[in-house]
């Protein structure tokens, strides 16, 4: 009879908008709460992480504590343990309390088909919301904070501190375009403008608003997103140029020496730059340097706080992004000798973090395998070069790369696949990771599925 009930709740709130109430905006709940689960999380196997995104669910949860513990209770009830609530997006601004910088007033999201900006009416705590109602149902709450970004452009607007300060463009990213080197707020068109992960006053600026998310006491997590550079054709700036040439004690001809517009992980030429191999050394030494100095600030704030960060599983060609997660005890260049140096090895940066999550993004017909590109592959694979340093979490995002429908792959493939992806990204490392909330309230069938794997795993 529970696990009966269980469903039924799981679809009641679907079935009402289903019947004529599909506005976002609007409460779609005023009954009563469902029983909550009461096994402690710790007691029901490996973790399982819900990932929030900001701008997607703000039509939901901006400005309505009650659609919050509504949508934790199904996460709740279809039997994830942890939720990672997003509360730094994509512009940089923020949804917890801080006197460093500006707090999100809107954001834009799709609502009834059409991308909308949602405004902020309220002035309670948005993090604490997320805290005070996961804990009364049972749930580890952790905040998603997007690091190297300082703002975002979309047809509503830019917004974030890039384009609310000009004096501070000599924080964006110098980007390596086929022009030469340009700010990245003098290139046009939508999308996130990165910061530039060497300059040193933007190192700082983000430390103090980790500081002030780690001072939450009743936070039980920090997951670090975007801790990397734009990609291969960032960062190029005269800050980035003497930080490399002190680091190799050496002049070059920049950026000449280091990179070439038309290089692309993956697709690498066979004849490199002289530079090429120390300067994604350089870069993974930026990356792993700023991590430390996160996770000392972060524990020295709260030392019970779990520190982690958000990667993708595509290590063979991650190095794109000034990032290596892998453990030191893992020696990339044995296997990468292409593009890893000899010293890439020292600039793993696991053993920083209490957690590493796993975009295992695959498509819904590439569950199970060994190689990259399968959500059970991309998981086994992490949690071999991750040597045991951190805990290990991975999963699909189960509303892009074909899932949700509407593409190469049916829904009842997709739905299968979610059921799949649980058993085959649980049991390849430490626990689930899913991406993201919004996928699962857009088709609600997937909640019920999300649920079957879990029950399956747990049985």
């Amino acid at each position: 009879m529970k696990k009966e009930l269980l469903v039924f709740l799981i679809w009641l709130p679907w079935l009402i908008v289903s019947c004529g109430n599909d506005d976002h905006s609007v409460p779609p709940w005023e009954w009563e709460d469902p029983p909550v689960d009461t096994i402690p999380v710790g007691e029901d196997g490996k973790p399982r992480y819900l990932w929030i995104d900001a701008s997607a669910n703000f039509p939901d949860f901006a400005n309505s504590k009650a659609n919050i513990v509504r949508d934790l209770t199904l996460a709740k009830n279809v039997g994830f343990t942890h939720v990672v609530v997003d509360i730094r997006p994509p512009s940089g601004d923020v949804l917890y309390n801080t006197e460093k910088t500006a707090k999100v007033a809107w954001l834009g999201a799709w609502v009834n088909g059409t991308y909308s900006k949602i405004t902020r009416t309220v002035d309670w705590d948005y993090l604490q919301a997320f805290i005070d109602a996961g804990h009364e149902l049972g749930l580890k709450v952790f905040a998603g904070f997007n690091t190297m970004v300082g703002g975002h452009q979309t047809a509503l607007g830019g917004s974030g501190i890039l384009f609310r300060e000009p004096s501070k463009k000599n924080w964006a990213t110098q980007l390596l375009t086929s022009a030469g080197i340009a700010n990245t707020m003098d290139i046009g068109g939508d999308g996130t403008r990165f910061f530039n992960p060497a300059n040193e006053e933007v190192q700082e600026f983000l430390l103090g608003l980790i500081e002030d998310l780690a001072s939450y006491s009743d936070l039980d997590g920090i997951i670090l997103d975007r801790a990397r550079y734009d990609d291969l054709d960032s960062d190029f700036s005269e800050e980035s140029r003497k930080q490399f040439e002190s680091y190799i004690g050496k002049k070059v001809t920049f950026p000449d020496e280091v990179m070439e517009a038309s290089i692309k992980a993956g697709s690498l030429p066979a004849t490199l730059p002289t530079y090429f191999k120390q300067w994604l050394e350089f870069r993974a030494k930026t990356t792993y340097d700023f991590l430390d100095k996160a996770r000392t600030r972060a524990k020295a704030k709260n030392s019970k706080i779990n520190f982690g960060v958000y990667v993708g599983g595509w290590y063979s060609t991650y190095y794109s992004m000034g990032v290596n997660w892998a453990s030191k005890k893992y020696n990339t260049a044995t296997d990468y000798p292409k593009w890893a140096s000899a010293d890439y090895y020292k600039y793993g940066f696991a053993a920083l973090a209490d957690v590493i999550l796993i975009g295992a993004y695959a498509t819904p017909n590439q569950i199970y395998g060994t190689s990259e590109w399968t959500v059970q592959g991309f998981c086994s694979r992490a949690k071999n070069l991750i040597k045991g340093d951190a805990v290990v979490a991975g999963g699909p995002d189960v509303g892009n790369y074909g899932w949700d429908g509407s593409g190469s792959y049916s829904d009842a493939v997709c739905y299968e696949a979610v059921t799949s992806s649980v058993d085959a990204a649980i049991n390849a490392c430490d626990g689930y990771f899913l991406f993201d909330m919004i996928h699962l309230k857009l088709k609600p069938e997937k909640w019920n599925r999300v649920k079957m794997g879990i029950d399956n795993y747990l049985k």
